[in-house]
């Protein structure tokens, strides 16, 4: 099945010089939920602007739906629904006539019964009369999600739809997500949290100064997350790693007196009582132990240390 979404050798050089996306090559399968994950200025937004159509890329191409961005701009503006990271809604107007005028700016059709359908999903039916500038933070945040969506968009673009939102409301929000993509909604979205893309995605990407590092099925991460390093701290040191203990892959530290073995906490065995033993009929010593896990997290400071 063709991706929904093609990007292919995208590039982005502003008047200055800067380099914002540096040759982004990307494809989205329809109804996926994938998490960019990537410092401030890392290149996100930018991204998103461009796939969108708010920003004019210097070189690739990008196809929604199979309509180019710039050929076709309109057929494929309107298959994307957008969520800003900043709220900017007209403080005066209400809530339903604000929904109401971003289905009408794409041109379909007046349909009450979506729109409350809408409103109803985002918790939001019972505030649908009151003006926007009475709504808190994290409600205005739900109308510009209500707006995204009232032109019955196939993707849907989230940038950092959780920033300044309390724990409570970013779980109602995940859950909101979880529902679109049962829909049959392409979900993209921008996160500085971490566990909202361990929470939602299907599939991380990493970005850094424009330049796309990893794209990768979450599934495959979290088997990166059940392996741990179990570190032994020898008595003595060594110059190399014994060859009767070549079996267990073990890396020996620069002092000499470290052996590092991976292994796999969701495996049946982990081999640590066997590796003990051999270490003991080899001769050697261990003076202590400690375990390390990595995490989402440490993948993704290493992979921004190992590009900087």
């Amino acid at each position: 099945m063709a991706p929904i979404i093609s990007i292919r050798n995208l590039g982005k050089t502003y008047a200055g010089g800067q380099v914002a996306l540096d040759d982004v090559s990307l494809d989205i399968a329809e109804g996926e939920i994938l998490a960019l994950l990537g410092p401030n200025g890392a290149g996100k937004t930018t991204l998103i602007s461009a796939v969108c159509g708010l920003v004019q890329p210097t070189s690739g191409v990008v196809t929604v739906a199979g309509h180019d961005i710039i050929t076709d701009y309109r057929a494929a503006r309107s298959q994307i629904g957008l969520v800003p990271q900043d709220i900017s809604i007209e403080p005066f107007e209400r809530v339903i006539n604000t929904t109401r005028f971003s289905r009408g700016l794409f041109g379909k059709p007046r349909d009450d019964a979506h729109i409350e359908h809408v409103l109803k999903a985002l918790s939001l039916w019972d505030k649908r009369n009151a003006r926007n500038m009475e709504l808190s933070g994290g409600m205005k945040r739900r109308v510009l999600i209500a707006k995204a969506l009232a032109h019955e968009p196939r993707i849907l673009f989230l940038d950092e739809p959780t920033a300044g939102v309390d724990v409570a409301l970013r779980k109602d929000m995940w859950e909101l997500v979880r529902q679109l993509r049962a829909d049959g909604v392409t979900i993209i979205l921008t996160t500085h949290y971490i566990e909202e893309a361990e929470e939602m995605a299907d599939r991380i990407g990493i970005i850094d100064k424009g330049r796309l590092l990893l794209v990768e099925e979450k599934a495959k991460l979290i088997h990166q997350l059940g392996r741990k390093t179990l570190c032994l701290f020898l008595q003595e040191p060594l110059d190399k790693v014994p060859s009767a203990l070549a079996e267990y892959a073990l890396k020996l530290g620069e002092d000499g007196r470290t052996l590092i073995y991976e292994y796999d906490t969701k495996a049946e065995r982990t081999g640590i009582t066997r590796l003990l033993a051999d270490l003991a009929t080899a001769g050697l010593s261990v003076r202590d132990l400690e375990t390390r896990q990595s995490s989402l997290e440490q993948i993704f400071l290493n992979l921004l240390e190992d590009a900087a």
